[in-house]
C-alpha cells in the first residue's frame, strides 16, 4: 500500500527539464551525470552520440541534427512524466527560450544550470580531459574557445531562476516549435 501511495505521489509531480548551459569543459556533463542519478532523469549528452556515430570526426551538420533528435526524445520523455537533462551548451538565449517554451507546453518545469570558468581553468580542464579521456572529447584550440566564448550568451538571472517570461520567437517564426525545427533540422541536408 505504501509503495502505491509513493508512486501515485511521484506521478502527480510535473517532470523537470534540466538544462546545462556553458562552454566546453566547464562541468556540464559532470553535473548532468549527478542530476541523472539524483533526480532519476534521462540524460541526453550530445558528445556521447557524436562520438559513437562519428568517432574522431565532429561534423557541424550532424551536430545540429543530433541535438534536435535528442531534444525530441527528451520532449517525449517529459510527456511520459520522466525527468530529462539536456547536456550540451545551449549557448544562445533563443535555444534556451525554445526549450523553456516546449517544456511549459508539456506541463514540465525547467531548471537551468549555468557553468562558468576562467579561460585558463577551462583550458586546463580540457587539456586534462584530452590527456585522460581522449575517447570522450575532441581537441579544441584556443582560437576556437575564444570564438565560442564571444558567441556565448550568458543566461540572465531571470532565465536561471525561471522568473523571466519566455521571449517571443525571432522575427520570421510564428512559434518556438517552428524555430526549433529550423534550428535543429530533422536530417542532414
Amino acid at each position: 500500500m505504501m509503495s502505491r501511495l509513493l508512486r501515485r505521489d511521484v506521478m502527480t509531480k510535473p517532470p523537470v527539464l534540466f538544462l546545462t548551459v556553458g562552454l566546453p569543459g566547464t562541468g556540464k556533463t559532470t553535473e548532468a551525470r549527478r542530476i541523472e542519478v539524483e533526480q532519476n532523469a534521462l540524460r541526453l549528452t550530445k558528445d556521447e552520440w557524436v562520438k559513437a556515430l562519428y568517432g574522431r570526426n565532429n561534423p557541424p551538420s550532424a551536430s545540429d541534427v543530433i541535438e534536435g533528435r535528442l531534444i525530441e526524445i527528451g520532449l517525449r520523455a517529459l510527456q511520459l512524466g520522466i525527468n530529462v537533462v539536456i547536456d550540451y551548451g545551449l549557448w544562445s538565449r533563443d535555444e534556451r527560450s525554445a526549450l523553456r517554451m516546449a517544456a511549459a507546453d508539456l506541463g514540465a518545469t525547467v531548471q537551468m544550470r549555468y557553468f562558468e570558468l576562467t579561460p585558463a581553468e577551462q583550458r586546463s580542464r580540457l587539456d586534462r580531459r584530452q590527456a585522460e579521456e581522449p575517447h570522450t572529447t575532441w581537441h579544441m584550440t584556443d582560437e576556437e574557445l575564444a570564438a565560442w566564448g564571444a558567441a556565448f550568451s550568458v543566461p540572465t538571472t531571470g532565465e536561471l531562476d525561471d522568473t523571466e517570461p519566455v521571449d517571443q520567437p525571432p522575427d520570421g517564426f510564428a512559434s518556438w516549435d517552428e524555430w526549433r525545427g529550423h534550428r535543429w533540422p530533422a536530417s542532414i541536408s
